[in-house]
């Protein structure tokens, strides 16, 4: 897969998924667009000196404004991956509005307002492009959302936002597709269950594979797909 010459933003690029997806980029060829929330961690992004990688201060993607500043600054936007978002482990009762309306801005209205600041930036290039969400496994099977019905809700909306823009955009020649991992072997994840079998969760590395391929240019024809990305869970 060829990214060179080709520019590319990652939202939460700067975490455990984000990190190998931007490392899977710099290595074929593209020039990363990475944005944050603070220094602390930007200055922990073992890319953050890279030639290929361009770190941007950013602050909450649910706001129109902060998105429109990051897509604004990227010349010839080729390739747009949305992976920030959050979690939340709550049964119902207590999970108030307040905690639900955080959910869906942070998984929903960033994926959303980022999407769309997308489309414009590469109506604007005028040579297509590709647009990849991560979903959840929750989002395509709704009964494993037991205990997380706000995350579950938030990323079941993130599918569906796919499905439908690809649908909208596909004669301009830019493919939308989600993935959907399981949980992720992460640090942070091993740290919560640590009497897991890790060796049957996808490896980041794997998912970031999955991911490449759907934003590469080799990606001629697959839109509107939620890939499930499960590994042996």
């Amino acid at each position: 897969m060829d990214f060179r010459d080709r520019h590319v933003v990652v939202t939460g690029g700067t975490g455990a998924l984000g990190g190998a997806v931007v490392a899977a980029l710099v290595a074929a060829g593209a020039e990363c667009h990475v944005p944050y929330r603070d220094e602390a961690e930007a200055s922990r992004f073992a890319l953050r000196a890279h030639a290929q990688v361009k770190l941007v201060a950013a602050g909450d993607l649910a706001e129109e404004s902060t998105v429109a500043r990051i897509y604004d600054s990227v010349p010839k936007l080729w390739a747009s991956i949305h992976i920030a978002g959050g979690f939340a482990f709550a049964p119902i009762a207590e999970t108030n509005r307040e905690l639900l309306m955080r959910q869906i801005e942070t998984n929903l209205v960033s994926c959303y307002l980022c999407c769309r600041a997308a489309v414009a930036a590469m109506r604007t290039a005028g040579r297509g492009g590709r647009i990849v969400n991560v979903a959840a496994r929750a989002a395509l099977e709704w009964r494993t959302g037991a205990k997380t019905t706000a995350y579950t809700a938030s990323k079941a909306a993130v599918a569906a936002l796919t499905a439908a823009l690809a649908e909208e955009l596909a004669g301009e020649g830019i493919l939308v597709n989600a993935v959907a991992p399981s949980i992720m072997d992460t640090p942070a994840n091993r740290q919560s269950m640590p009497k897991a079998d890790h060796d049957r969760w996808p490896k980041v590395e794997e998912v970031a594979r999955s991911i490449l391929f759907l934003a590469s240019p080799d990606n001629r024809v697959t839109r509107g797909g939620v890939v499930p990305v499960y590994g042996r869970t």
